[in-house]
């Protein structure tokens, strides 16, 4: 398994990939605060550019292969979805650094990343590489959560209205409405797990890497959530009524009180649609990914290695 060197003979380069796709002028005016930081410490960097969010898997690629050729340290600059493509490109290969300019930044604040631009430069200065824990589904990693269902078409559904109306909270609260209003088929699924298995109706099965976002919507024991164990959320088929009051339970940290929830921790879970399709669509860290059935969700065996504070 692969492991970083704790001790480099020199600072290792930075090479980090931005997504310049999102706010050109916010992207610039970030680039340059960062490089003003690194510059001021002496520190090595390159800046690995995305024209678009399309192109932020292969600019993460051609970074993490910079990186393992200089010896150097891969940096997620953007939001989610930028971190988990960098994650996926990183993970048992090279160090990962992170500058957070997402909004709920639940991974960095998990791993102790201020969300103030210029501090999180500095600790790409003075943090030292940790382990950390990632979910799998399949060979994809993911870094806060993965769910099939509702969720992912709740995703696509905001980023239909954004294209057509233009990104704001005013928007994402429509299109969040409008899905919801129209509630979708349940899922018919079959869980094997080393526990057992079951098959149930589902409208959305949700699994969380991220103990902050866990303890946030009330899951219980989200203590144990990236110390070995996901955490499993299966929502019941409910009526659009009842689903506007389990929101109204996630905003106030009370969903794991909610009847028409199952909840569980676990390692592995295999999940298999009952309805015969070859892919199913996956949202990963808020990204839609179409992968192919049967589905494994399991904890990495090994571990994403992040730039973070010494403890």
């Amino acid at each position: 398994m692969w492991s970083p060197d704790l001790t480099p003979e020199r600072p290792p380069p930075l090479f980090i990939v931005q997504n310049q796709g999102s706010g050109h002028e916010d992207a610039a005016a970030r680039r340059a605060a960062t490089a003003a930081v690194l510059t001021a410490a002496g520190r090595e960097h390159y800046f690995v550019l995305a024209a678009r969010g399309a192109e932020v898997p292969a600019r993460a690629a051609e970074a993490v292969a910079r990186a393992q050729a200089a010896g150097g340290v891969v940096v997620a600059a953007g939001g989610d979805g930028t971190q988990n493509a960098v994650a996926n490109a990183a993970l048992g290969r090279c160090v990962m650094g992170v500058l957070p300019q997402g909004t709920f930044n639940y991974f960095a604040r998990t791993h102790g990343v201020p969300a103030d631009p210029q501090a999180a430069a500095r600790l790409l200065v003075t943090g030292r590489p940790q382990p950390v824990q990632v979910g799998l589904v399949g060979e994809r990693a993911f870094l806060v959560n993965a769910s099939l269902g509702l969720y992912p078409q709740l995703l696509e559904d905001r980023e239909a209205w954004k294209a057509r109306l233009g990104r704001s909270q005013l928007v994402a609260l429509g299109a969040a409405a409008a899905s919801l209003l129209s509630l979708h088929r349940p899922m018919r699924l079959h869980l094997t797990s080393p526990r057992g298995a079951a098959d149930l109706m589902a409208l959305t099965l949700f699994v969380g890497n991220n103990p902050l976002q866990c303890a946030q919507l009330g899951l219980p024991e989200p203590e144990r959530v990236g110390e070995g164990w996901l955490a499993g959320l299966l929502l019941k088929p409910v009526g659009t009524w009842r689903m506007l009051g389990l929101m109204a339970r996630g905003a106030l940290g009370r969903l794991g009180e909610a009847d028409d929830l199952m909840r569980a921790t676990f390692q592995t879970v295999h999940v298999q649609p009952r309805r015969k399709r070859r892919t199913v669509k996956v949202a990963m860290d808020g990204e839609v990914l179409r992968l192919r059935a049967p589905l494994v969700f399991r904890v990495s065996p090994t571990p994403l290695w992040i730039l973070k504070a010494d403890q």
